[in-house]
């Protein structure tokens, strides 16, 4: 990870910002490792992170990009902060309700982390894309391991979607690097 971790480094150093600010996208497949991606980019780069889990829920697997956007992207973009109504997973896990807002100041470099976030509805607005990867059966596992065995069902039919989404966006394809997240 180190080597991929340079490599994006250096992506973010030479990328050209857009609107004074460079907005990173982490994507990929539920369980790919994005996250931990995030966390650890975070640190090098001294970024705040948004994550994609504070707008999807299992009801709704796109529908949510133009609160991020509205919320999120557009007022980055005009050097303002993000101020966002967070999912309520604790009080609402199976529905769509929101609860808590959330304020990630403006900063040179931002990271958005999560599925879908790097869609072709983002282009122009995320400086360097990410995309990370793993296989089903890993990305399974470790879905199981953090929601319990009762969320296979939700595991199995998420993961169905999200193959049909990214294969019909694209999203893959336009990353600026692709990186393992085994």
């Amino acid at each position: 990870m180190d080597n991929n971790l340079s490599r994006i480094q250096n992506a973010v150093a030479h990328a050209p910002s857009i609107s004074g600010i460079k907005i990173v996208g982490i994507d990929g497949p539920s369980g790919s490792g994005k996250s931990t991606l995030a966390g650890k980019l975070a640190f090098l780069l001294k970024a705040p992170v948004i994550q994609i889990d504070d707008f999807v829920s299992w009801n709704d697997f796109s529908g949510w990009w133009p609160r991020l956007e509205a919320q999120v992207l557009d007022p980055l973009l005009r050097r303002r902060p993000a101020v966002y109504q967070q999912r309520d997973w604790e009080s609402d896990e199976f529905g769509d309700s929101l609860g808590m807002w959330a304020t990630v100041d403006w900063s040179p470099v931002v990271i958005i982390e999560g599925v879908t976030c790097t869609r072709q509805s983002s282009v122009g607005k995320i400086a360097v894309t990410i995309w990370v990867e793993a296989p089903k059966e890993e990305r399974l596992r470790r879905g199981i391991e953090r929601d319990g065995e009762d969320h296979r069902g939700l595991w199995d039919k998420w993961m169905e979607t999200e193959r049909k989404f990214f294969d019909w966006d694209e999203t893959r394809s336009r990353a600026d690097i692709i990186v393992p997240g085994t």
